[in-house]
């Protein structure tokens, strides 16, 4: 009789090990994914959500974006003149703007009327209508080294270099690359 006390019932102990090795599995898999996802977030790609009107029409209020931290980070490549770039503002790096970069270090930039002039020359602005374009002059500037000249697109509309200087290099911390919201957006940017 006391055998039979001794026998268990098919699938108790071993589904209970099945069932706490599964969990265990799925614990681990999350916690990879989750890992992974926070490696991509902190230093390759950051999903950020534009606020405000300056980077008109390219860019729209409330639109979600991608930005590409790994680029300028690890060196890949430099800063180059009409990437649209995400900064934390110079004069309160609590907050970060976007912005599109129109001067190199080394540049001069001129503003006669709205249109822009850097080293002289006139620079071909597609991405800004004529109805975006304000009328306003700003003096000769020379980009000082390890800094940027940005503006926004909606010139009207942009608190931007003319307005506090240009930006310094180690401010920049991402590029904008792909849209993805609204969906009739979604795609690589310009």
């Amino acid at each position: 009789m006391t055998e039979e006390y001794a026998v268990r019932p098919p699938g108790g102990d071993s589904s209970q090990k099945s069932a706490l090795v599964l969990t265990l599995l799925w614990m681990r898999d999350l916690m990879f994914s989750v890992f992974i996802a926070i490696a991509v977030i902190l230093f390759l790609y950051q999903p950020v959500k534009v606020e405000g009107t300056s980077m008109m029409p390219s860019l729209t209020d409330q639109e979600r974006i991608f930005i590409n931290k790994f680029v300028y980070r690890f060196g890949i490549r430099d800063v180059q003149r009409g990437d649209m770039v995400v900064f934390y503002y110079p004069q309160d790096p609590s907050k970060s703007y976007i912005k599109r970069v129109i001067g190199l270090p080394g540049d001069t930039v001129a503003v006669e009327d709205g249109v822009v002039y850097v080293n002289g020359n006139r620079l071909d602005e597609e991405y800004v209508p004529e109805e975006y374009r304000d009328r306003q002059s700003i003096a000769l500037t020379v980009v000082p080294n390890q800094h940027y000249y940005v503006l926004g697109d909606h010139r009207t509309s942009s608190n931007d270099s003319r307005a506090w200087g240009p930006v310094h290099r180690q401010y920049i911390y991402g590029k904008a690359v792909f849209a993805y919201w609204p969906l009739d957006k979604l795609g690589l940017l310009p």
